[in-house]
């Protein structure tokens, strides 16, 4: 018997025990991460493509030429996609693009009280830079994730970096969408060189994009260092929590958790049932289906932070997701869809047995940049509206305003803002002169 994906009882164990249980896992490093992302932003600051060429030595093992990507190599890359590839690429965009589509807004305009306008215009975020994760599997699928809703969106200036060599696959993608400015580079250098900019990468307004710990770190240190530099989220390493009953299916369940624990090492799975017997199965199901996979060694270390959880009924299964919060969340139970009223918080949610957590990474258009770590209690899944800006418009005519000054008066009044007091009376004496 392998020593992972420990089965646990919920109700035999004390509050503590179920904390730890819920724990993700966390870098015994956190500190010395912390300083070395600190340290990597202050020589891109100082140093600028110096240091990202010495980083691209250090961290990938590549000794770059040029950090930007030629144009091309980017218009040469279709010649090494084979049909049913290129083919695949415009399956998923067309998805993304219609789910992205319908999150579109136009501007409107509300009149809130008679004669007095409040309008909300949408205009897109001017430069955004896209992190595509490398490391053992470059991601493909996330570039398209980040690309087709910044184009929706209409950004001005799409920026993307990627840890070299960037795969032919991704640049086929940022030909399609007439992406120009691509840059080799990766890790926490690539997410200050995109916050601080460098004499090649230039600088931009947001930062988008899911990595390992590294990344996630410089994300936050940009993000609150600089005020005029945001960011998507911290997406971290991946997660799934699967509620089953007692009728789902034992090797769809296992594949699925084998599905996300590939991920990283960091990744975290869990199984919550009310079925011991189910349980007893999909684990010797993972053992079985592990054996075949190319990530067995990543899997197993991730599987040691993954849990099955044997609960006492189908509603503790959703009061513990609620808790945990996790990113991707499979509800593998009969009438799955009635089941969603229980769901408050999590990042995407999968129904039933054919519903896999790999359909949403790639192809069926909802996106797959998603909180982590228990932040979808909090944050939403990467949308459109992360690509823009909402800016609210307001006028009054001179009769509404005199309507409404005595209620502005009142407020600034017990505020003890008089210079906001003074900006009404200021103007309501100019009907006075007109007398």
């Amino acid at each position: 018997m392998y020593n992972f994906l420990k089965i646990v009882h919920w109700n035999d164990i004390d509050v503590i025990k179920r904390k730890k249980v819920l724990s993700r896992p966390i870098s015994n490093s956190v500190i010395s991460i912390k300083k070395r992302v600190k340290k990597i932003i202050f020589d891109i600051k100082h140093l600028g493509d110096e240091a990202l060429y010495n980083y691209t030595k250090m961290f990938d093992n590549v000794k770059l030429i040029n950090i930007k990507i030629s144009e091309q190599d980017i218009v040469n890359s279709e010649l090494y996609i084979d049909r049913e590839m290129q083919n695949s690429i415009k399956i998923a965009i067309k998805n993304i693009k219609k789910f992205h589509m319908m999150q579109d807004t136009q501007s409107t305009m509300l009149e809130t009280q008679q004669d007095i306008y409040c309008k909300q215009i949408v205009r897109p975020i001017e430069s955004v830079g896209l992190y595509v994760p490398g490391g053992s599997a470059p991601l493909l699928s996330t570039a398209l994730m980040l690309i087709v809703p910044a184009i929706i969106a209409g950004c001005k200036r799409i920026i993307l970096c990627s840890p070299p060599p960037i795969t032919n696959e991704i640049l086929y993608v940022c030909k399609i969408f007439k992406i120009k400015e691509i840059f080799q580079v990766g890790g926490a250098q690539a997410i200050a060189a995109l916050g601080l900019g460098t004499e090649t990468i230039p600088r931009v307004n947001k930062i988008f994009g899911p990595g390992n710990v590294y990344v996630t770190e410089a994300k936050l240190q940009i993000s609150t260092s600089l005020y005029d530099v945001g960011i998507d989220m911290f997406a971290g390493p991946s997660e799934v929590l699967i509620v089953a009953d007692s009728q789902a299916n034992p090797k769809f369940i296992a594949s699925d958790l084998l599905s996300q624990a590939e991920h990283g090492i960091y990744s975290q799975v869990l199984l919550v049932t009310y079925d011991i017997n189910l349980a007893k199965v999909v684990l010797k199901n993972v053992q079985d289906q592990i054996q075949d996979l190319s990530r067995y060694d990543i899997i197993i270390k991730a599987l040691k932070n993954s849990k099955i959880i044997i609960v006492k009924d189908l509603l503790e299964c959703f009061d513990i997701s609620n808790d945990y919060a996790p990113e991707h969340l499979m509800i593998q139970c009969k009438n799955s869809l009635d089941l969603v009223k229980y769901v408050v918080n999590a990042g995407s949610i999968f129904l039933g047995s054919w519903s896999p957590v790999a359909g949403g990474d790639y192809a069926t258009g909802s996106n797959h940049v998603l909180p982590t770590y228990g932040s979808a209690k909090a944050y939403s899944g990467l949308s459109l509206f992360d690509f823009q800006r909402r800016i609210s418009v307001q006028k009054l005519n001179k009769k509404e305003f005199k309507k409404i000054s005595s209620t502005i008066i009142s407020l600034s009044t017990v505020e003890k803002l008089d210079a906001h007091r003074n900006s009404i009376t200021t103007r309501l004496s100019s009907f006075l002169d007109e007398i």
